[in-house]
């Protein structure tokens, strides 16, 4: 079994992670409203934007989770498989943190 992160953009322009071991049935369920207290629910049409499959549940939850936190350019930039770009982020995000210690 494989475990699948996914990015879908909202019709709102939001972005959803989430985390599944079968994208299609779940991608209808996000599609057809099946869970109505859920984010994309109110966001719909949604459309799939990336996914990327895991050989463990944990490398994937923990891969979510990272995601979760990451700023939207970060995200538009894995959605494009732009690494040099995500490693550039990465880079400029450190400098800012490391200029307000210093501050």
């Amino acid at each position: 079994m494989t475990f699948i992160v996914y990015i879908l953009r909202c019709s709102d322009g939001t972005y959803y992670t989430g985390l599944t071991s079968d994208l299609d049935k779940r991608l209808h369920e996000h599609e057809s409203g099946a869970v109505v207290n859920s984010y994309t629910f109110s966001r719909r049409p949604v459309h799939m934007e990336w996914a990327g499959e895991f050989p463990t549940y944990d490398e994937a939850i923990n891969f979510e989770r990272q995601v979760k936190g990451w700023s939207r350019a970060k995200k538009k930039a894995l959605i494009k498989s732009d690494w040099v770009l995500i490693h550039q982020i990465v880079h400029d995000e450190r400098k800012r943190r490391e200029k307000k210690k210093i501050s």
